[in-house]
Parts: structure tokens; sequence; C-alpha cells
């Protein structure tokens, strides 16, 4: 794609590299197969390739964000499948990252947006405050039949639908708060290994039944976990949502928590659980690479973090004995399988301790979580959870796993199927209790084992 960037934009180190992205893109098309929001809405301009032509108009001219632009930006995933797809390497990613920061600076949303985005980017980071919000939103559930009838679709999801879905997605109850920040698990037997845990914002209040499936099972086959004190967020939900100074806060903390936990006793890896936590911690490097202070370290976090998958697969796990013949829908999480590129390594640790491991039709296409987007963008994340529950539906399984929190709330909204992460199959297949769903309360069924 040409470019006509000038010599004083493209002293802008960000519009520089939007320059080398834009030069990759020929205009193939490829990406509008694999792409959620075109494949649903069939508009060019909410494919990859439309929404690059829109941002390249407004940084290229400098213009200010106009609300057509926004729409079909807000619109977006980011759930990076183009970038799988795409045979020119373009890096969709950071492209669109940019266009948010831009957003979030020169557009001015309507003031119940700006209201409602101001407070998922300071709560949901925050799992005190995560936690408060969901009982209160236990409370209100009852509630939303007294709001206004949403009606048909609309391009932009109006203020009483965005809160529906939000009370729809709020669980029944919570679970009680797992191991503190901190805690030192020490290994089972002799230590071969030392690692620190990414504790999680929302999987902390939600689920915090996955981290101690992934203790359990790290422990067991000798390896000390750190939950590392003053830990924060990973930053991906604010990162998302434009708030790039938030965002880079978050991973300064970060990378001076982990840092210093390493210099104290060594860490073989940072280990992540939540996939779209993983996407971008191990971004970190890109994201600072202009920060002359934490450069050089935030590369270094990044080497260092892996999802859970990645380092399990070096450990000679310890099969118990089971029952097998269990059928696994396994859903791949968009930033696992396009943001990371780990495709295999689940389903092959799933096969190899005894599960019956079944891929998913259309197994490229979201869920519709993608982080705060089924909270925002209600109508297009609700057709691709049903798209998605029914393709599960066609491989008949026992169970549903994923690695990433948001997709299992997200798709145990539609189905009465037990949806469980990866590492607790792993852990029960080793030795662990029975895990349970991401939906109703209740352990998976015993005619399953």
């Amino acid at each position: 794609m040409k470019t006509e960037f000038s010599l004083a934009q493209l002293a802008d180190p960000d519009i520089a590299e939007a320059d080398k992205i834009l030069r990759k893109c020929v205009h193939c098309g490829f990406c509008t197969a694999t792409c959620p929001t075109y494949v649903l809405l069939g508009d060019e301009l909410d494919s990859p390739r439309g929404r690059i032509y829109l941002i390249k108009e407004m940084l290229e001219k400098d213009r200010k964000p106009t609300a057509e632009v926004v729409k079909h930006i807000d619109r977006c995933l980011s759930c990076l499948a183009c970038m799988t797809t795409c045979p020119s390497g373009v890096n969709y990613m950071h492209l669109v990252d940019q266009a948010r920061v831009r957003i979030e600076r020169d557009y001015t949303r309507p003031w119940g947006e700006r209201v409602l985005r101001a407070a998922l980017a300071w709560v949901l980071p925050r799992p005190d405050l995560f936690r408060t919000s969901m009982q209160l939103a236990r409370l209100a559930r009852p509630l939303a039949i007294l709001l206004p009838a949403s009606g048909k679709a609309t391009p932009v999801p109006g203020l009483f639908k965005r809160i529906k879905a939000m009370l729809a997605l709020s669980p029944g109850r919570l679970p009680p708060p797992g191991p503190t920040s901190g805690s030192v698990f020490p290994a089972g037997g002799e230590r071969r290994g030392r690692v620190a845990l990414l504790q999680g914002c929302a999987q902390q209040v939600l689920a915090p039944r996955i981290n101690q499936a992934a203790i359990n099972l790290l422990t067991r086959h000798g390896i000390e976990v750190v939950l590392v004190k003053d830990e924060g967020c990973c930053g991906a939900l604010t990162h998302h949502l434009g708030h790039e100074a938030a965002a880079l806060d978050f991973a300064r903390t970060n990378i001076k928590a982990w840092l210093a936990e390493a210099e104290r006793g060594s860490l073989d890896a940072i280990l992540v659980t939540t996939s779209g936590c993983g996407t971008v911690i191990k971004d970190y490097g890109f994201m600072l690479r202009q920060d002359g202070d934490f450069a050089a370290s935030a590369a270094k976090v990044s080497s260092l973090t892996k999802d859970i998958s990645e380092y399990i697969s070096g450990l000679e796990l310890k099969a118990a004995p089971r029952e097998s013949g269990i059928v696994v829908a396994y859903h791949a999480a968009c930033s696992l399988q396009h943001g990371q590129k780990i495709t295999q390594l689940p389903k092959e640790l799933l096969s190899k301790n005894g599960f019956v491991v079944k891929d998913i039709p259309e197994s490229h296409l979201c869920c519709g979580s993608a982080g705060t987007y089924n909270l925002l963008q209600p109508d297009i994340a609700n057709k691709l959870r049903d798209r998605k529950v029914a393709n599960i539906a066609m491989v008949k399984p026992d169970m549903i796993a994923a690695g990433n929190i948001g997709c299992m709330v997200q798709i145990a909204s539609g189905t009465s199927v037990p949806v469980v992460h990866t590492i607790e199959l792993l852990d029960w297949a080793t030795g662990g209790p029975q895990p349970r769903s991401s939906g109703p309360d209740r352990p998976v069924s015993d005619t399953t084992a």
C-alpha cells in the first residue's frame, strides 16, 4: 500500500511504525474471509482491509476521528485472525492499537459512553472493586427487566443495552477468594524449577480455581510457584480501550515487581493462565520500546512470559489412573491461536493425558468475548457466541476446554455443556480434583468421569 506521510510525521516513532505496517498491505483481501465482523455484517469497512484504509486516512492526513471511523474501529474485536491469514505479514494488532489511542485522545464520545468506558477501565483491573461490582450486579439482575426494551440492533448499542449485557454476564454467586499476593507454593519433592504465576484481575474474582489448578499441577511436578507481591493488572483491558498511559503504567509496575522477584530467587518463567493477558505481556517489549528506563527490562519480561501450556509441555506429566474417553471440544482462544500462535500444544497435552479432543468447526472465528467487547458490542458478541455454541454442539462434547476466562464466561452463557480451563483438565488427569464449570456453579457431571 502506498503511503504519503511527510518527513515530519515520520519523525514520530508511532507514525513510522504505522507507515511500515501499511506498506506491507497488498489489498489481497484474504483477511476478509476470517474476520468475524465481516463474516457477520458483510461491510468492507468492518473488515481488516477496510479498517486499514480508515486508519491510513486518519493518520496520514492527521484528521480527527469521525463518528463513522470510530464505529468501525470499535466493532473490531482485536481477535487477530486477520494476522494469521495475512500472507504479507501485516501487523494489524499494532496498527489498530494505535488507532484506538488516537480515538481516545481526539474523539469526544457521548457522555454516557465516556462514563461507561471510564468505569470499565477503572473497575476491571482492580479485583477488589470488580468483586464489589459483581456483588452489586447480582443484586441488580432482577431489575434488568425494568430497563427500556432494547429494540432492534443499532449501529452503536445504547447504554441500557450495554447495562443489560453486563447484568446478564454477571455470575449468580462468586467463589471465595483464592491465594493472596505474596504467597509461595513450594515444590513437592525435589525442586525442578521456579515460576511466577500471573494472578490476573477478573479471573481471580470469577474463577480462582483456574490458578489453583495450575499451582496444584506445577507443585506436584516439582515446580515452586510464586504469586508476586505488588503485581497488578497486566494492562490488557485498558490497552484495548485506548488508555495508553494507564496500560503502560500497569506494565511498568509489573516489570519492576517481576524482575525484583527474579533477582531475589530467580524465575524460569512468568506463567499466564489467561491468554488475553499473555498476548499483551509478550508485547511489553514493543509497547515500551521508546522508554529508555524500561525498554530492556520490558523485553526481558516479554521473553520470560509463557502461556501455561507452553511451560508444562516441557514437563513429563504423570497421569493418574482414570477412565478415559471423555470428549472435549477445544475452543482455541483468539489471543492464544492468533495472538501467540499457540495452536497444537493444548490439544496435544489433553490428548496425551486421556481426553478425546475434538476440533470445533470455524475454530478460527472469535466467540465474541474479546475483553470488554461483549459488554460494549452485545449485539455482535451474542451472534458470535451463538454461532460458536452451535459449532461446538456439532461435535457432541462432554465438556468444553479453553485457555481464557473471557471465552469461558462468554461460551458458558450460551450452553449447558460444562466449560473448563485446559489446566483444570490436566490437573484432574494428573491427580487433582474434578473441575467445575464456568457456567452454573456445578462440578463436571459424574457421568463424564
